[in-house]
């Protein structure tokens, strides 16, 4: 994601690190922000050229809280480093179902 959904990454600010799927569940990408439910808005609507709007990539499987940007980045670093099936038993762990865990109403898991 480019600098506009990422924080200013000072220590007061909180980040979030994320996983998203498509519709199929056969694809994840895995990002970090400061700004969830904007960030998650934006891929909804498909507003953030390239991988999560070419393969349709909106669906929030898992997310994280973190104190400040600085530890959502090294986090995001650390879930990209894993496998495709440590990074399902992380999803599984959380989300067995796999929903969606954002609705978009203001009205969701966040």
């Amino acid at each position: 994601m480019g600098p506009e959904y990422r924080s200013g990454g000072n220590a007061i600010d909180e980040g979030y690190v994320y996983i998203l799927t498509n519709d199929r569940l056969n694809v994840l990408y895995v990002g970090s922000t400061g700004d969830l439910r904007k960030c998650l808005l934006h891929h909804k609507r498909r507003l953030i050229p390239g991988f999560t709007k070419r393969y349709n990539v909106h669906r929030l499987v898992y997310f994280e809280r973190l104190p400040d940007m600085d530890a959502a980045r090294r986090r995001e670093r650390q879930l990209k480093g894993l496998s495709r099936a440590k990074k399902d038993a992380l999803i599984i762990a959380a989300n067995p179902l796999r929903r969606d865990l954002f609705d978009g109403t203001g009205g969701s898991d966040l």
